[in-house]
């Protein structure tokens, strides 16, 4: 499964090389903005981010929807691995 998350632009680091520093729930990381080229990207702006790309340009309501989504992802998975490793299939002999 491949995910995009959401990243704020925080600076736009190298304009000819498109390169911006995205915040993504306060982790910030260089990542390559090639693929919107051309679209006005700024400061402020919001981008879907996959492997070090910024995919497509969303809207602030979306990328908080989708981060509770991935919030929300993250404590069911956690919460479905404690449930199978504190389950057991009773195997004694009747």
């Amino acid at each position: 499964m491949c995910l995009g998350i959401p990243g704020r632009i925080v600076d736009i680091l190298d304009a000819d090389q498109d390169l911006a520093k995205v915040d993504v729930n306060g982790v910030q990381r260089a990542i390559s903005i090639r693929l919107l080229a051309g679209t006005g990207l700024q400061v402020g702006d919001w981008v879907l981010v996959h492997v070090g790309f910024a995919m497509s340009r969303i809207d602030e309501a979306e990328a908080q929807m989708t981060l509770d989504q991935v919030r929300r992802m993250g404590a069911d998975y956690v919460n479905e691995i404690e449930a199978f490793t504190n389950s057991e299939i009773d195997t004694t002999p009747r």
